[in-house]
């Protein structure tokens, strides 16, 4: 399948956001705190019920941060799973590390994502099977074989609460981020080298991300180095790491090393 008319879809949903976003400032928004303490936002509510309205067709399921889940979508083949801000606190902050992130998946595999930074104008778009596009140029993940000099990206959360401070000294560059989504998309169009969280994460912060970087030649795995299945009933996993395909190994070893996910 070439995904075109899903992808037109995509892109049309990502134009519905950015159109939305112009109505707000990034740093200057008013939130509201939902049950867990994760804040959230008039633009995240807008923009998840345009998507919802321009995105799902007959038979197709839906599962995003700001609905209910339905488990409805658990008898479906095909799921859109949609985060309509990721980084909402990166967004109230006024830090450019946020995204709309709109993923497919296909009977538990992210086939097709798009994820749109609108501060920085970057639009990632891609599909099994076919290209993932920057804008209008092809992008692909790195092949960096050594992890001397790459380029990992953590979570800016996670380096603040001192999670990545057993990586002190590694071979490689850590780049603090907000928005997950984001730094897998960066991942998929080739400008850094990695990225992973070894906390758990929802299905919506990843899909995207994980479609685009899989269909530009990377790996996603769980942590423990499993495929990650999605439109699960819990829909969380354990953890992700992505790379260019050449760099898997060589991280696999060195986390193993670190202590930082079973050893195989």
């Amino acid at each position: 399948m070439s995904y075109r008319e899903e992808l037109d879809r995509i892109r049309a949903g990502l134009s519905e956001a950015a159109g939305i976003l112009r109505d707000f400032t990034p740093g200057a928004v008013e939130a509201s705190m939902k049950a867990g303490g994760h804040p959230v936002t008039e633009a995240d509510t807008r923009i998840n019920d345009r998507l919802l309205a321009v995105l799902p067709r007959a038979g197709e399921g839906w599962l995003s941060e700001e609905s209910a889940d339905d488990a409805e979508r658990l008898s479906r083949k095909r799921v859109w799973v949609v985060d309509p801000l990721d980084g909402t606190k990166e967004f109230i902050a006024g830090i450019p590390e946020w995204s709309v992130s709109i993923g497919l998946v296909e009977n538990g595999v992210p086939v097709a994502g798009g994820i749109l930074n609108p501060v920085n104008d970057e639009w990632i778009l891609g599909a099994r099977g076919g290209e993932v596009l920057l804008g209008t140029d092809a992008v692909r993940a790195t092949k960096t074989a050594d992890l001397a000099g790459a380029v990992v990206l953590a979570s800016r959360s996670e380096m603040g609460r001192g999670e990545w401070d057993r990586f002190a000294g590694a071979p490689f560059t850590i780049r603090p981020m907000g928005s997950v989504a984001y730094k897998l998309a960066l991942v998929a169009a080739g400008r850094v080298d990695a990225t992973w969280t070894l906390v758990p994460k929802h299905e919506w912060d990843i899909a995207a991300g994980a479609a685009l970087v899989l269909a530009a030649g990377g790996t996603v795995v769980e942590k423990r180095g499993d495929p990650v299945v999605f439109n699960q009933p819990k829909p969380r996993v354990t953890g992700l790491i992505a790379s260019g395909a050449r760099l898997h190994g060589p991280i696999m070893e060195f986390l193993a090393a670190a202590d930082a996910i079973p050893r195989t």
